[in-house]
């Protein structure tokens, strides 16, 4: 259904949509629509960046040079 609309017609509908709502009601929704995909797209880049960062501190947590046993021993021994 789609594939059948050519440039034509798209020029129709354009004239037709800017005599019902105006270039300046159009420029205002353009420009609406431009500064929500804005926000948008910074608002994931923040989400993504909160992501990264509780991932590397999730990993943080665990330290592997050291074990249990080492750390008693050292205890005992200064004692």
């Amino acid at each position: 259904m789609l594939q059948n609309i050519g440039p034509v017609q798209l020029l129709i509908v354009l004239v037709i949509v800017l005599a019902i709502f105006g270039t300046k009601r159009l420029r205002t929704l353009g420009s609406d629509l431009g500064s929500a995909v804005k926000g948008f797209r910074s608002a994931m880049s923040d989400a993504d960046k909160e992501t990264t960062d509780q991932i590397t501190d999730f990993s943080k947590d665990a330290d592997f040079e050291k074990n249990p046993s080492e750390e008693s021993n050292k205890e005992t021994s200064t004692e």
